[in-house]
């Protein structure tokens, strides 16, 4: 039988999750796709601000229910940053340490955000380096190393049960085009393109799901011949999505297509963005969206309708020194105009030449 602690615990977490709205399904106002309609489902609404809220909640109750936390227990985690940030919410609300494994380079205002709810950033040198970290910190200190990239498909009932897959599909039901020819998704732990997959295979739905995979990053290569010993030794510049080596929580085989995104592509992307909704994007945000661009413009060369839907990842404002500082990108990212022009033409024709 569970702990009284444990059974509060989940009730904590639920009571949560009952003052929480879904997130909004934002559609986009795009004249020259006549036919073709583009939503982005804005998780930077919630309370943590990013599509990280929902994994580390159901972490927690994952965790919970299995047994691997209790009163007290330390918990750890491998983050690129807002992962961590939710988690640390997660653990204020239950009165238990966290400690943040995370690159040096992790935007500064995730740092101040895992600070403001009470946990602590331990950081690493080099995004490889985090998982061995972690799991010496949980030895040492008796804690439980959460592991997102492990546990990260397996924690989400892909099933329904209001996951992010479902609630897409929920908020396309009165749309012109309610099933979606195409979800776009980027992978950080991989979980959530397997909930989104999973969901579109179980429900029977026809649907395609297009991964899209940044520079630096080897979920792609894998994908591609099957290898999953690739690693990389840079690690991914967009933050939130990439990683150095194929994870356990990626699963290629509910994947549909796979498409390899520019890191100047994405950057250009959340610029031509807040030009057209007034609002800043992280850049994992435009990773996905230029995705969704090729599609649509390859959908609109061949006469075709439909919907497409992808994800706005977080906000913008959390990397104000970063992707929105020019200093920053023209000596991390690179020159933009190649992709500024492509974007350019596309607001004038469809078509990304």
């Amino acid at each position: 039988m569970a702990s009284s602690w444990i059974n509060q615990a989940i009730a904590i977490i639920d009571a949560d999750y009952q003052r929480s709205a879904d997130t909004h399904l934002i559609k986009l106002d795009l004249p020259v796709l006549t036919g073709i309609d583009i939503y982005l489902k804005d998780e930077s609404t919630h309370p943590t601000g990013s599509l990280k809220h929902r994994l580390a909640r159901s972490l927690f109750l994952y965790a919970l229910c299995n047994g691997w936390i209790s009163e007290g227990t330390t918990v750890i985690e491998s983050s690129s940053g807002s992962t961590a940030v939710s988690e640390a919410y997660f653990a204020r609300l239950l009165g238990l340490p966290f400690i943040a494994v995370m690159p040096r380079t992790t935007a500064k205002k995730k740092v101040q955000q895992i600070e403001f709810y009470g946990g602590q950033c331990h950081f690493v040198d080099h995004s490889n380096e985090i998982y061995a970290e972690s799991e010496r910190l949980a030895s040492e200190l008796k804690g439980h190393y959460m592991d997102q990239f492990t546990y990260a498909e397996r924690a989400t009932d892909w099933r329904g049960n209001n996951n992010i897959a479902n609630s897409i599909f929920e908020q396309m039901n009165k749309e012109p085009h309610p099933i979606p020819k195409w979800i776009v998704m980027s992978p950080g732990t991989g979980g959530t393109s397997a909930t989104i997959g999973r969901y579109i295979r179980y429900q029977q739905l026809d649907t395609q799901l297009c991964v899209v995979d940044p520079d630096n990053s080897v979920f792609y290569d894998y994908y591609t011949s099957g290898d999953n010993s690739i690693t990389s030794v840079n690690g991914s510049k967009i933050e939130g999505i990439g990683r150095p080596r194929v994870e356990p929580s990626f699963i290629p085989g509910v994947i549909d297509h796979m498409e390899k995104i520019p890191d100047t592509a994405s950057v250009a992307t959340i610029y031509w963005l807040e030009k057209l909704i007034g609002r800043k994007a992280g850049a994992s945000t435009g990773t996905n969206l230029y995705g969704v661009l090729q599609i649509a413009a390859r959908m609109h060369a061949k006469g075709e309708t439909g919907s497409l839907v992808t994800l706005l990842c977080d906000s913008g404002e959390r990397y104000l020194d970063t992707y929105y500082n020019s200093e920053w990108v023209k000596e991390n990212i690179g020159d933009l105009s190649e992709f500024d022009n492509q974007l350019k033409n596309f607001d004038l024709t469809g078509q990304l030449t």
